[in-house]
């Protein structure tokens, strides 16, 4: 009887070390704290680009409302290489830059020269490219300077460096300002003005494509400094600047800046 009861008891206690050992399993597991969720990875920065879509081949309207053109493809790598997304929209060039120093945009990307007035109130990219003042006339036109355009109407758009060359020269019969570049091109063609001064891009492209056989270019108008086109942003704005320059210097060294310059046939 006692080795009965002496078994019954060994039963008994491993049977409540039994129940222990798990519950004290149990207590570890429910004590284990689950690891935390991996963060989202953060979505990649939005920056603005005002763009004159009227401008080709730098930026313009294409048949669908697009803005394209060779700007907005080097901007497009550029936010590939730099890891932010590019957004683009149409503004009109006499209020462009107002509405960058108003935050309407982050940057403006439309052919804008680099000069020392803006410079004193916006920031600027490093040079895309440089370009060249064009004296654009007509296609039978003897001239092939300004001097000998004196007494004849001359055209430029607004606001932009091809008016400053032309603003101040005497011995124009008309110096004829015009919201945007095509609009004097085309009172150029109808002949209510017998030239025009326009950037290299745009100039070349309008004598050899929409107008080749009514106008034509009559000379590069010297300059004795080189004028190079950037991205300008607002005054400070170091992070935006950042970007756009890190994406630039990486196209430029890996070939697709070149590359984007070919598939739009620019020199």
């Amino acid at each position: 009887m006692k080795r009965l009861f002496k078994s019954l008891l060994l039963v008994a206690t491993c049977a409540v070390l039994a129940l222990g050992v798990a519950g004290c399993g149990e207590k570890k597991e429910e004590k284990k704290a689950e690891a935390p969720a991996a963060a989202a990875p953060a979505a990649p920065k939005t920056i603005v680009f005002a763009s004159d879509a009227a401008y080709p081949p730098m930026q313009y309207m294409n048949d669908q409302k697009e803005i394209v053109g060779f700007e907005v493809d080097v901007i497009k790598a550029v936010a590939e290489k730099a890891g932010f997304k590019a957004e683009f929209k149409n503004v009109a060039w006499d209020g462009i830059f107002a509405g960058l120093a108003n935050g309407k945009y982050d940057a403006i990307s439309s052919s804008v020269s680099i000069t020392d007035e803006r410079k004193a109130t916006m920031d600027f990219s490093d040079p895309i490219m440089a370009i060249e003042q064009i004296l654009v006339v007509g296609i039978n036109e003897k001239a092939t300077d300004l001097a000998g355009l004196k007494g004849k109407s001359i055209g430029a758009q607004i606001g932009t460096t091809s008016y400053f060359v032309v603003k101040d020269v005497k011995g124009f019969k008309a110096i004829k300002t015009y919201d945007e570049v095509g609009l004097a091109m085309e009172d150029l063609v109808k002949g209510s003005i017998q030239a025009v001064v326009a950037d290299s891009p745009v100039a070349v492209d309008y004598t050899t494509k929409k107008y080749a056989d009514k106008i034509k270019i009559a000379s590069v108008l010297k300059s004795d400094k080189v004028e190079n086109i950037g991205i300008a942003v607002k005054k400070g704005n170091k992070e935006v600047l950042d970007l756009v320059n890190k994406g630039l210097a990486a196209i430029k060294a890996d070939g697709t800046f070149d590359k984007i310059k070919e598939q739009h046939k620019m020199k």
